[in-house]
């Protein structure tokens, strides 16, 4: 699976102090964001964190009380040749449920001045060429998530800005998104893609953006988010290990059942460390976080639980 190569690789997102307020609620609040070409990048942040209304402000769907967003360096309104600029899904499809996903399609091509070709094209990119003739109104879940994904796509563009793309799809259907995604990347587009399923972000994306109450809290590779946290060790010779590790000057944390954190050092020189004392080792590993455990730490704010605030998407 792959899509035509974009003709420009200049593409990226980029939101600086961008703000939207409804009365006195903050939906969204002086956010910064940039990202970058040939990536994807997942935006991740409670229910209610402000993500669909930031990618509405970046598409030019809502105005920002303050701040401004720019693709591939202009505002969204003013791209010359938007159609072929930025594919964008924030809803299920959009498509009115009596009609056919072919004649959906057909219509968007018009508006867009497209060439109708892209009809089946992105059909069969996205799986449905089979019901393209049947009502979308008996489509399922999935299936409405496919189309949407083929709106986006009929310009062939190198910006795609994805709001939870993966809702209503079965396992095989998120593999599949899954590997899109990547193709798309690979290609040298621009993946923006909002997702509560972490797990599958996991595996998905390159970078992350992370907001919570409107603001951001982190940005950046995945991989600098969950690693850092040590090295796991694990032996029946406790005492010693932790005698031999700290004279290389490494701090250690003993837990339970043999099992040591150990940090300022690498896996391979706490092994060199263990061998050199004779000690066996059962188990040596980087200790690192799931991109869950991360989110969960960055988006805790139990502390200041505050109910009276409407939800803002």
């Amino acid at each position: 699976m792959s899509l035509t190569a974009p003709a420009t690789t200049t593409a990226t997102i980029e939101a600086v102090g961008l703000t939207k307020r409804f009365g006195p609620i903050a939906a969204v609040d002086d956010l910064s964001f940039r990202v970058r070409e040939g990536a994807v990048t997942g935006f991740l942040g409670p229910n209610g964190a402000g993500k669909t209304t930031t990618l509405r402000m970046v598409l030019g769907l809502a105005r920002p009380t303050a701040g401004s967003s720019t693709i591939r360096g202009v505002p969204f309104a003013q791209l010359s040749d938007p159609a072929r600029t930025v594919g964008a899904n924030l809803e299920s499809c959009g498509a009115h449920p009596g009609r056919s996903a072919r004649n959906h399609l057909r219509s968007i091509t018009t508006l867009g001045g497209l060439p109708p070709s892209r009809v089946e094209e992105v059909l069969a990119l996205v799986e449905l060429t089979s019901a393209a003739d049947r009502r979308v109104g008996g489509y399922s879940m999935g299936m409405r998530q496919r189309l949407g994904l083929a709106t986006a796509l009929l310009g062939d563009p190198a910006v795609l800005v994805l709001d939870e793309p993966a809702n209503g799809l079965d396992p095989q259907g998120i593999r599949w998104l899954r590997d899109f995604l990547r193709g798309a990347a690979a290609d040298g587009r621009t993946v923006l893609v909002s997702s509560h399923v972490l797990a599958e972000v996991e595996q998905t994306v390159d970078d992350v953006v992370v907001i919570h109450r409107g603001r951001l809290v982190k940005e950046g590779p995945v991989a600098s988010l969950t690693t850092g946290r040590g090295v796991r060790v694990r032996t029946p010779q406790v005492v010693e290990l932790i005698a031999a590790l700290e004279r290389d000057g490494a701090e250690v944390d003993r837990h339970a059942d043999g099992l040591l954190t150990v940090r300022r050092r690498t896996a391979a020189q706490v092994g060199d460390a263990a061998w050199r004392a004779g000690i066996p080792v059962h188990e040596l590993a980087d200790d690192t976080a799931t991109l869950e455990e991360v989110f969960f730490a960055l988006t805790d704010d139990t502390a200041a639980a505050d109910t009276t605030e409407p939800v803002v998407a």
